[in-house]
């Protein structure tokens, strides 16, 4: 350990590179710091997403020391020695790599770039399926590699980002993207986003698993020819993807023919890993889940693009149930968001329903998700709300979620009352029903609606009474508000999981308890954690201690005098 730890401390001698020409390192005295620890910050960019049929076409590797600091870069083409794929991404043309080497001719250089290096990649996994591939079609064997993910780490350091995909990230810590989608370029983004994870003055200290993989990698050996294995065994190949079933394909192809619509295209534009983690995504799941929002933001997904989906889903080793919860968080996520302007239109709900169709959630547990999404939100609004005082007089109190109407007041006090209204969460409709908690007026119209009204028994209130309720509003009475627990796949609902997607996958759904306290929204509770010096985990979960401490805390500021 001594040894190790003398050689980070020698790594402020390293130089710096300067710009290479392809298939050359740049760096004048490499011999500087082959011998320290340091990353291999890799890119691959291939001729598909399916790591055992298609090939690489380019390669990079950026070393870095020990805190992130670039110190030398090599890329090359390679021929795939067949079609090059989709150029429309990667920018490369078939002529481009006819004159390349094959990676079994680059593997050499490869390997003198990888050895006692720890590999650091944005979606490590899928970067490393298509080395371990390519490897054995050499016939070499890939020995473990410590690897840090920066899509993986970012749910950490960047715990409020709605997406994460590299060029999300590198904006987040104000890292430059130049060259997207090449090979290099793409290679030293995410080694600036890898220093701006492992430098102790960036806001958050270095995890320590991620310090430990340099000392780990400095001690594998690598092999020195073909066909020998040092080191731990590789994990084994990806399991193959299911087919789609009839009903799937049938799907994909009316929804690849017809036009989509702009509610669906606005919900995915702002659909957020957060959200979908925080409804119970799987945590191996988030470059599957940002495949699947880029996938939907043209509002289809084709044949090709769904066989390209379960090709990452084998990359990231997910299983069907993963799979299944991950499809069931995205669906609830879009819920939210379609939500998050109190109400549902017909039209969002018809396209949260196309989104289901085509994930294999059954459309039957839509009603069901929308109406966790709305206690959702409804807990998210009564969160800090007074207390109503010893000393209350108007009867019962509006509740988050009520449903109010207005009629026969000041327009600019109705105008202010409906505002404030919307903001907390209070539902204001345009005509009356059974539903309907109050209808707000001040008696200077005897119309229809006083008439309709009377008929139902609904209550009546003055403005002057409704605005001293909106200051005091009250958590909804609901059914299952702050009773929904986290999405598990040991936990289904009974009367849910029985309904099958199209895709034959089982569904997973939250499962509902009895009544108990509102479950708090766990974003809140990071920030209020992190504001607090209270340990947060490595990709934003929260242990039972932290959550309590944060119920804890908001009930002592509810209970302070008014």
């Amino acid at each position: 350990m001594g040894f190790f730890r003398r050689l980070l401390r020698r790594q402020g001698a390293a130089t710096t590179p300067s710009h290479l020409p392809n298939g050359e390192a740049s760096g004048a005295s490499p011999g500087n710091f082959w011998e320290l620890p340091r990353f291999a910050v890799v890119d691959v960019e291939t001729t598909g997403l399916r790591a055992d049929e298609h090939r690489v076409v380019e390669i990079a590797v950026v070393t870095t020391d020990a805190r992130g600091r670039m110190l030398e870069e090599w890329s090359t083409r390679v021929n795939p020695q067949g079609p090059i794929g989709a150029t429309h991404i990667h920018g490369l043309t078939q002529d481009d790599v006819a004159d390349a080497p094959v990676f079994a001719e680059v593997l050499p250089e490869l390997n003198r770039r990888l050895s006692k290096s720890a590999v650091a990649a944005h979606n490590a996994r899928f970067d490393l399926a298509f080395l371990r591939h390519e490897y054995r079609r050499a016939g070499w064997n890939l020995p473990f590699v410590p690897a840090l993910c920066t899509l993986e780490a970012s749910a950490y350091h960047l715990p409020t980002l709605d997406r994460r995909r590299l060029a999300d990230c590198c904006w987040a810590v104000g890292a430059r993207v130049d060259g997207a989608h090449s090979a290099l370029g793409d290679a030293r983004a995410t080694a600036s986003l890898l220093a701006a994870f492992m430098h102790p003055t960036t806001g958050y200290p270095p995890l320590p698993e991620h310090t430990r993989m340099l000392e780990q990698a400095f001690s594998i050996e690598w092999p020195t020819r073909a066909g020998l294995s040092l080191g731990p065994a590789v994990e084994s190949g990806p399991r193959q993807s299911r087919a789609l079933s009839p009903r799937a394909r049938h799907v994909i192809a009316v929804q690849s023919t017809a036009t989509p619509a702009a509610s669906l295209l606005a919900l995915i534009g702002r659909f957020s890993l957060v959200d979908a983690l925080d409804e119970g995504a799987p945590e191996g799941a988030l470059a599957y889940l940002e495949k699947l929002a880029e996938v939907l933001e043209d509002g289809e997904i084709t044949g090709e693009e769904a066989a390209d989906l379960a090709a990452v889903t084998t990359s990231m080793s997910l299983s069907p149930a993963e799979v299944a919860v991950a499809n069931q968080a995205f669906v609830l996520a879009l819920a939210n968001e379609a939500l998050a302007d109190g109400r549902v239109s017909r039209a969002e709900r018809e396209e949260l329903t196309t989104v289901a169709n085509l994930l294999g959630v059954s459309p039957k547990v839509i009603p069901t998700l929308l109406d966790r999404a709305e206690d959702a939100r409804h807990a998210r609004l009564s969160e800090g709300l007074k207390p109503l005082p010893e000393t209350w007089q108007h009867g019962a109190p509006v509740r988050v979620g009520d449903k109010v109407v207005f009629t026969g007041c000041d327009e600019a006090v109705r105008t202010r009352l409906e505002e404030q209204s919307e903001r907390l969460g209070v539902r204001v409709l345009g005509s009356l029903s059974a539903k309907v908690a109050l209808l707000v007026t001040d008696g200077s119209m005897n119309g229809g609606k006083a008439r309709r009204a009377a008929e139902l028994g609904t209550r009546v209130v003055h403005p002057d009474v409704y605005a001293v309720m909106l200051t005091y509003l009250q958590p909804p009475l609901s059914r299952t508000w702050g009773s929904a627990r986290p999405c598990s796949p040991r936990q289904p609902d009974e009367a849910l999981a029985a309904a099958e997607g199209s895709i034959g996958a089982p569904v997973v759904v939250p499962s509902v308890g009895g009544p108990g306290p509102a479950a708090p929204n766990p974003a809140h509770v990071r920030s209020w954690a992190r504001a607090n010096g209270l340990e947060v985990g490595v990709r934003g979960r929260l242990s039972k201690d932290v959550v309590q401490a944060f119920v804890d805390a908001q009930a002592a500021a509810s209970s302070a005098p008014v």
